[in-house]
């Protein structure tokens, strides 16, 4: 039953951490997105026209949603600002991105397979699911509200 307890105690410090693992999240994830919100800001003509080609409604529109998006992530993630509010519109950026452009080269990254949009998405689920943690604008202001 030791080994249990030692478990349990193991387990208790880790929870401790939760925290953390979401500042990561955050951080990697606006990280990943500025590349990408850059690339669209610097050609937004180029990746409507890209969109266009791909079939994909309202290109310019949708060029512009996207390019948005992923800057607003590359502002808030790192804050932890209105995190769960800006996680819904990545998923679906995300969820798009692996429909329209990198499912059809397969799981692999190094393709411009879905494994590093996957990946992404998943990451945002968690921040969905568990909010930006305690390291973060969103933990202060809820406290702030509540007191």
């Amino acid at each position: 039953m030791k080994i249990i307890q030692l478990y349990q105690q193991i387990a208790e410090k880790i929870n401790g951490l939760r925290g953390l693992s979401l500042v990561f999240f955050r951080l990697t994830l606006a990280y990943g997105f500025y590349g990408p919100a850059m690339m669209k800001w610097s050609n937004m003509s180029g990746i409507a026209d890209w969109f266009a080609g791909m079939g994909i409604p309202f290109p310019t529109l949708n060029a512009y949603l996207a390019a948005s998006t992923e800057m607003a992530a590359v502002v808030l993630l790192p804050l932890g600002l209105f995190t769960r509010i800006i996680s819904i519109p990545l998923m679906i950026t995300m969820v798009v991105a692996i429909a329209t452009v990198h499912f059809g080269n397969g799981f692999e990254a190094g393709d411009n397979g879905f494994e590093i949009p996957l990946y992404y998405l998943l990451m945002l689920f968690a921040l969905l699911v568990n909010g930006a943690g305690k390291m973060s604008l969103d933990h202060l202001i809820s406290r702030r509200i509540a007191s």
